[in-house]
């Protein structure tokens, strides 16, 4: 082998760690909120409800994954004009483009042949989800505030699949404060689009949105994320709260806490501070990571206060 041909081969991308970029694990924290109602209901949850909640979370991220794959091989042109974007495997060439149809197969069969270890209502969950992900990347995604809708309820179906596999009822209280908060998300995501858009000038390649739009998207994520706030408080006073909390009360310190963290986002957001999705930004940020443990300690602590 000549020297040349060595620089070659040493300079080529690895194909295994390109895979696994494709698939993006990081994202796979979302999922979750799978387990969430076996953590969220009444008394304490049985080695058999967590394994169901556990294997329900692989699957989701297995399927989540496909999609993922099949999002970057239906959005290859547009992700290589993205300022960041382009450095996806597929738009990079780091991954040939081949290889997206097999490695998509192989996640689709092993996310759905894990399913079936659980209950059918969880099955049929799942395949509502990859068809909506599906639709998301081909047509959703393209279309003015439907992509947010369908991102916001997309994180709240995992939590009712969730409640599928474990046959644990979702309260109302539930949905409502994930729709709203995810909505914020959702608007914050599309605003920092829009102001990397700006830079460039026009209309978000491949969104239903212009730079016009900045101001009313500005508007509406941090009323949504208010409200699922204020969602919260009111189920702290409810009979729901009572039933699944020694100490109701304590919950009170998780508002302020919801407030401060929502709000930070937009900030960041807004000082062009974060430059991708305000999810995969929160997983990597400290200050997410302390307002998280907060609230853990508190629902905790509400949980096991004496009554």
């Amino acid at each position: 082998m000549s020297k040349m041909q060595e620089l070659a081969v040493a300079a080529s991308p690895s194909r295994l760690k390109a895979i696994v970029k494709v698939m993006r694990p990081h994202q796979w924290a979302k999922n979750a909120l799978v387990v969430l109602p076996v953590l969220l209901a009444p008394g304490r949850p049985s080695p058999g409800l967590i394994g169901a909640a556990a294997l329900a979370a692989i699957s989701f991220s297995l399927c989540a994954s496909a999609g993922y794959v099949f999002n970057d091989l239906l959005d290859v042109e547009a992700d290589r004009a993205h300022q960041t974007k382009r450095l996806r495997p597929f738009a990079s060439g780091d991954l040939p483009l081949a290889w997206g149809p097999p490695a998509f197969m192989v996640l689709f069969l092993a996310s759905f042949g894990l399913a079936l270890a659980l209950p059918r209502s969880f099955l049929a969950m799942l395949a509502v989800y990859f068809a909506a992900t599906l639709t998301y990347s081909s047509v959703l995604k393209s279309k003015l505030l439907l992509d947010v809708v369908v991102l916001a309820w997309l994180y709240t179906h995992r939590i009712l699949a969730g409640g599928m596999a474990t046959g644990i009822q979702i309260s109302a209280w539930l949905l409502a404060f994930s729709m709203f908060l995810f909505s914020s998300l959702a608007f914050a995501k599309r605003y920092i689009e829009l102001r990397q858009s700006m830079t460039i000038g026009g209309q978000i390649k491949s969104r239903g949105y212009h730079v016009q739009d900045l101001e009313m998207v500005a508007s509406m994520g941090p009323t949504a994320g208010y409200i699922a706030v204020l969602v919260f408080c009111l189920y702290v006073d409810s009979k729901a709260a009572t039933e699944t909390y020694h100490a109701p009360t304590l919950l009170w310190f998780v508002a302020p806490v919801l407030l401060y963290w929502i709000s930070r986002i937009w900030f960041l957001a807004h000082r062009g501070q974060m430059q991708d999705d305000p999810v995969k930004f929160a997983l990597t940020d400290r200050m997410s990571w302390l307002c998280g443990l907060f609230v853990g300690v508190a629902a905790l602590s509400a949980r096991i206060w004496p009554r």
